[in-house]
């Protein structure tokens, strides 16, 4: 490992690291763990806009071919699969930023940062402690019942020419991406909590805390 990435992985021991699927309740378990244990809170998706305006054309060539797509182009024409491959938060297009944000606050007692952007392979080379991580994967039911239950099922795709399809193919790519995470998770041997309708919010919460000896 390369000497600035030992250095990083050393400064950020103090970070807990919730990643994982669409609708699998990271916000809620990050939120409830950082007031439980004094820890200060980084959501990933509250920095996307920034870091998206931050990020040179060079380095985020998936965000700059998104962006100049129209809806229904991004949501309804193309396939779930292509979907998946292309999005650049999936791709990592700047995770960078995340770890630079992480760094600028080195200074905090505990961390703890959540969001579908942290992604297993490029979470693991910064872990000192590997249980300091975890990754949340619903089900299909289960985040169908989340977004539901949030009132954002159809939020993206009633913004499209069909929003039948275009959910059907937000659905199919979530799931697609959960069992990528998933694949990627185990082939690191870091954790990962299966959430199906039936999981409460306390029962996350408490396994997650446990799973990172808190």
């Amino acid at each position: 490992m390369p000497a600035d990435a030992v250095a990083a992985r050393e400064r950020l021991r103090h970070v807990y690291w919730i990643g994982g699927g669409s609708g699998a309740g990271k916000s809620t378990a990050a939120r409830r763990l950082a007031e439980r244990h004094g820890l200060a809170l980084c959501s990933t998706d509250d920095l996307m806009a920034d870091h998206a305006r931050r990020l040179a054309p060079g380095e985020s060539p998936h965000l700059r071919r998104f962006a100049a797509m129209d809806l229904d182009e991004r949501w309804v024409t193309r396939s779930p699969a292509a979907m998946l491959d292309t999005f650049h938060w999936f791709r990592g297009e700047g995770f960078g930023l995340i770890v630079e944000d992480l760094l600028a606050h080195a200074e905090e007692p505990g961390v703890v940062v959540e969001g579908f952007r942290l992604l297993p392979r490029l979470v693991e080379p910064l872990l000192a402690e590997p249980r300091h991580a975890v990754w949340l994967l619903p089900t299909p039911r289960f985040r169908r019942a989340a977004f539901e239950s949030r009132g954002s099922l159809w939020e993206i795709a009633n913004r499209t020419g069909d929003p039948p399809r275009a959910l059907a193919n937000l659905l199919e790519r979530d799931r697609m991406f959960t069992d990528r995470l998933r694949e990627e998770a185990g082939a690191l041997d870091l954790h990962v909590v299966e959430l199906d309708t039936g999981v409460g919010e306390d029962g996350l919460v408490d396994r997650v805390e446990r799973l990172f000896g808190l």
